[in-house]
């Protein structure tokens, strides 16, 4: 086995930077639940500014984000709508049903992004037969759709539109700052327009633990209160909110690195007898393709590439996912490739000619 793996799995799989670690080690803190962790307070307030909302809470985890801000959002009985195949649904253990008593609209869409159209079509006004639709939760990037991204006019439409009715938008934004960077925009300018907004420190930013839910005031401020009943009061916590600052900081300004090598990958990935991808559908750091034509399942396909180093997970029975970030280089990417190119040669259906 090889000394050290090309870890496809995932950008949470990220080493904390030389930098992060003295800074986790010379860290200032206090006690966060009292509010008097000064490194968390700088956290937050940057956190705040960058995205453009009034308020910022640092939580351990994404799930505890997005449970948090649709909690704010809803009262026991109300639906919220989300794509099919959105993180909220499938990936959180269910709790905006344990935690908010809500129901998720699962609405398909063909690339995990949703149009005012779709999402118009699905309201439900309340009533004596139905729940009422208080919440629209746009997930940006789209992680199972291969990194997908809303356009800033979708978003404004979706937002305005949403806000006409009276409906709060929720942005589960984990990868948010890839959006950013593949727009080529501020991020403060994608994120401008929701309620509130969910970024984690802890994936493409290469922070070890964290992240973040930003919106008004009063609401973040309420929010502090289910971070507590969700056990989320970490105490001195600044020793991880340190990293978190330098991520914040120093991290955006490279995501476009991640990309170029996503884009690598699918490019060549496409080029393999066996394999399905649309390259020019790759625009962030997630890169799905389709292995059905192998006729093996994605479970042998990662233990094949596992044997030659290389690490990845299928997401499904005929998909396999690889995701790009700061501790992945281009050279590592051409090797996952040739690792996957070898396993072709020796998995692909063998045609007979009669």
């Amino acid at each position: 086995m090889p000394e050290q793996w090309i870890d496809l799995r995932s950008d949470t799989v990220t080493k904390p930077s030389a930098r992060m670690r003295r800074a986790i080690a010379e860290a200032e803190v206090g006690d966060d639940v009292y509010g008097e962790d000064p490194t968390v307070n700088r956290l937050e307030r940057r956190a705040a500014e960058i995205l453009g909302k009034e308020a910022a809470l640092f939580v351990p985890t994404g799930t505890m984000g997005n449970t948090i801000a649709l909690k704010l959002h809803t009262k026991h009985g109300e639906e919220v709508i989300c794509d099919a195949r959105s993180h909220i649904l499938d990936w959180e253990l269910s709790m905006l049903a344990w935690f908010s008593g809500c129901l998720a609209r699962a609405v398909a869409s063909e690339n995990g992004i949703l149009s005012w159209k779709q999402i118009e079509a699905h309201l439900r006004p309340g009533g004596a037969h139905s729940a009422p639709t208080t919440v629209v939760s746009l997930e940006n990037t789209h992680n199972m759709a291969g990194g997908t991204l809303y356009e800033l006019a979708d978003l404004d439409e979706i937002c305005g539109k949403a806000h006409e009715r009276g409906l709060k938008v929720h942005m589960d934004g984990a990868r948010v700052f890839n959006a950013s960077a593949a727009l080529g925009v501020a991020v403060s300018r994608v994120t401008r327009d929701a309620d509130t907004v969910m970024f984690c420190l802890s994936k493409g930013l290469g922070a070890p633990v964290g992240s973040l839910l930003a919106g008004e005031a009063e609401a973040i401020e309420r929010g502090r209160l289910y971070r507590k009943r969700l056990g989320g009061g970490m105490r001195q916590a600044g020793v991880v909110a340190a990293a978190g600052l330098i991520a914040l900081e120093e991290s955006p300004g490279r995501l476009h690195e991640d990309h170029e090598n996503a884009r690598f990958l699918a490019e060549r990935l496409a080029d393999i007898p066996g394999i399905r991808i649309e390259p020019e559908r790759v625009r962030t750091n997630i890169v799905i393709f389709d292995i059905s034509g192998l006729q093996i399942s994605t479970s042998e396909f990662s233990r094949e590439l596992r044997q030659r180093g290389v690490l990845a997970n299928g997401i499904n029975a005929t998909h396999v996912r690889m995701v790009t970030h700061v501790d992945v280089t281009r050279e590592e990417c051409e090797r996952a490739i040739e690792a996957a190119a070898d396993i072709t040669r020796q998995k692909a259906p063998v045609t007979v000619s009669v």
